[in-house]
C-alpha cells in the first residue's frame, strides 16, 4: 500500500464515505423488506441526510488537491493505488458538479418515490405514480445537464452505469440486435408449442421453493455465511459490505420458475460482490466496473446456467424431493417448460428470446423522457403501442405495463440497457471460458460450478475498476461486447 499522504486522506475520506453509503444501503434494503408504510417519510428524511453528508465528504475542495498531488505522483495505471486514484478522480468531477440540495432533493424524492411506484403498481393506476415521476424527470435532466452532455442529454445518465457508454453506440447495436430476435421469436414459439403450455400447472408452497432455492443459490458458490435472501416486491441484490450480501425474491405458489431463476438471477449479482476484493470493499479497486458487466454475471446464472438441459438432469432428484407431483415429468420436459418462447407482459418473467425486446422499449422511451422528446404524461400511451409493435401484445393495464419496474422510482433512469449488455457480454463469458476450460460441461452436468465460478472471478470479479468495460471484455473474450456470440447462443438453444 502507497505510503503517500494524500493517498491515505483519500483512502480515509473514501472509506467514510462507503461506510455512509453502506448504512444508507441497509435502510433502503429494510425499506424494500419491511418498512412500515407509515414511517415512509421518515425513512426518505434519513437516507436524504446520508446523501448529504457523503456528497459533503467527497466533494471538497482538499479531495481535488490530494487527487493533483496523487496524479503528478504517477502511480501505475492498473495497482491498486492507480485504480484507486483513477476511480476516485472520475467521482469527485462527476460529484463536484452537482450542488448539494439537488443531491438531497433527489434522494428525498426517489425515497418517498418508491412508496408511491409500489402504490400505484398495487391498484394499476399510472396516474398516481406520474406526479413523482414528472419530479424524477426533471431532476434527472438537471443532473444531466450539470454533469455536461454534448449531442444527447440522456448519454450523460448512461454513463452513471455504463461508463463510456453512449445511446447512439447503443442504438445502433439494437438496431441490429432487435430485427434479428424477432425473427427468431415465431420460430421459436413454433418449436416451443409440441409441448402444452401449461405442463407444470400445480401448487408449489412457498417453504419448499425457499428450500430449494437455497439450494442452488449455495451450490453455485452463493456464501450463506455472507449473505440472505429476503421477499420483496421486485426483486434485487445490494451489497452492504463485505460480508453482507442481500438477495430477495418474490413467491407465487403457481409458479416453479419465478422465484427460483430470481434467485440464480440475483445470486449472479451476489457473487460478483462476494467475488470483489473484501480489503477494498466501497473503493474503485474493490468495486464493480459497470452494470453491464454486473449484469453479465446474473444472466449467465440465470440463462446459460440454469435454463440449460444439463441443470435439470442434475437437480431433477432435489427438485423432486421439494416438490413431488414433478415425479410425473422428465427433465428434459421441465427444461423445455423452464425455457418456452412465449411473449408476455413481465420483463423479469420474460423469456430469454423476447427478454431483449422489453430492454429496448424501455431504452426508446427513457431516451425520449430525458431528451425532452416524451411527456411523462403519455408514458403509457408510448409504452403500450410500442409494445405491441415489438411483442404483439396488447397491454391490458398499467401494472403489466409501464408500471411494472421499480427503477424509474429509484430515480435509475439511463439503466436499463446495461441489461441486454448484460445478455451479450454473458454469451461471449460464455464461449471464452469454454475455450479455456474444454471439459467444462461435464463439469456442469455434475453440478460442479467451481471452475466456472473460478474463471469469473480471476476474469471479471476480481478486477474491480482495474480496466474499463470494453478492455475488460478484450482481455476475457478476445473482442469487446457484440452480437454475434448472444444470437449464436439463442439460435443453437431455441432452434
Amino acid at each position: 500500500m502507497s505510503s503517500s499522504p494524500s493517498y491515505q486522506k483519500l483512502r480515509a475520506r473514501f472509506r467514510e464515505a462507503a461506510l455512509l453509503r453502506s448504512t444508507e444501503g441497509v435502510l433502503g434494503w429494510d425499506q424494500e423488506t419491511g418498512l412500515p408504510p407509515k414511517a415512509v417519510g421518515w425513512r426518505a428524511e434519513q437516507m436524504s441526510h446520508l446523501s448529504g453528508l457523503v456528497h459533503r465528504l467527497t466533494t471538497g475542495r482538499e479531495i481535488g488537491e490530494w487527487l493533483g498531488e496523487c496524479e503528478v505522483a504517477g502511480f501505475a495505471g492498473e495497482s491498486t493505488e492507480g485504480v484507486n486514484v483513477r476511480g476516485w478522480r472520475r467521482e469527485y468531477d462527476r460529484a463536484t458538479k452537482l450542488p448539494a440540495a439537488l443531491v438531497e432533493e433527489f434522494s428525498l424524492t426517489t425515497s418517498a418515490g418508491m412508496h408511491a411506484w409500489a402504490e400505484a403498481r398495487k391498484v394499476s393506476d399510472f396516474s398516481a405514480f406520474r406526479p413523482v415521476l414528472e419530479k424524477l424527470v426533471r431532476l434527472c435532466q438537471e443532473k444531466a445537464d450539470h454533469y455536461g452532455w454534448t449531442t444527447c442529454r440522456y448519454d450523460a445518465l448512461m454513463d452513471i452505469y455504463e461508463p463510456g457508454a453512449r445511446s447512439a453506440d447503443i442504438g445502433a447495436l439494437f438496431s441490429e440486435l432487435g430485427p434479428e430476435v424477432a425473427g427468431l421469436i415465431g420460430p421459436a414459439m413454433e418449436k416451443a408449442a409440441a409441448q402444452p403450455e401449461n405442463l407444470l400447472a400445480g401448487h408449489y408452497p412457498v417453504a419448499a421453493q425457499q428450500a430449494f432455492n437455497r439450494e442452488v443459490a449455495a451450490a453455485v458458490g452463493f456464501d450463506f455465511e455472507a449473505g440472505r435472501i429476503d421477499t420483496t416486491t421486485h426483486p434485487f441484490c445490494t451489497g452492504l459490505g463485505p460480508g453482507d450480501t442481500r438477495l430477495t425474491t418474490r413467491y407465487d405458489e403457481s409458479d416453479l420458475f419465478g422465484s427460483l431463476y430470481g434467485v440464480l438471477h440475483e445470486a449472479g449479482h451476489g457473487l460478483y460482490d462476494q467475488g470483489l476484493r473484501a480489503e477494498e470493499w466501497g473503493l474503485p479497486a474493490g468495486d464493480a466496473v459497470s452494470l453491464g458487466i454486473h449484469e453479465s454475471q446474473s444472466r449467465l446464472w440465470e440463462n446459460h446456467i440454469g435454463g440449460s438441459d444439463a441443470f435439470w438432469e442434475h437437480w431433477y432428484p432435489r427438485a423432486c424431493h421439494h416438490f413431488p407431483g414433478l415425479t410425473k415429468f422428465t427433465p428434459s420436459q421441465i427444461a423445455a417448460a423452464a425455457r418456452r418462447v412465449s411473449p408476455s407482459f413481465i420483463r423479469v418473467e420474460a423469456d430469454e428470446v423476447t427478454y431483449d425486446q422489453h430492454i429496448i422499449l424501455r431504452f426508446e422511451l427513457e431516451r425520449g423522457l430525458i431528451n425532452g422528446d416524451l411527456a411523462v404524461k403519455d408514458v403509457p400511451e408510448a409504452w403500450n403501442a410500442r409494445f405491441k409493435e415489438l411483442l404483439g401484445l396488447t397491454v391490458p393495464d398499467d401494472a403489466r405495463g409501464c408500471l411494472q419496474d421499480i427503477h424509474w422510482s429509484m430515480g435509475s433512469l439511463g439503466y436499463f440497457s446495461t441489461y441486454t449488455l448484460g445478455n451479450l457480454n454473458a454469451s461471449q463469458l460464455m464461449k471464452a471460458v469454454r475455450a479455456a476450460h474444454p471439459g467444462l460441461d461435464g463439469e456442469l452436468a455434475s453440478g460442479k460450478y467451481s471452475t466456472l465460478l473460478g474463471w469469473l472471478r480471476k476474469n471479471v470479479q476480481e478486477l474491480g475498476q482495474t480496466l474499463d468495460p470494453p478492455e475488460l471484455m478484450r482481455r476475457a473474450t478476445g473482442e469487446t461486447t457484440n452480437a454475434k456470440h448472444h444470437l449464436e447462443y439463442l439460435r443453437g438453444k431455441f432452434l
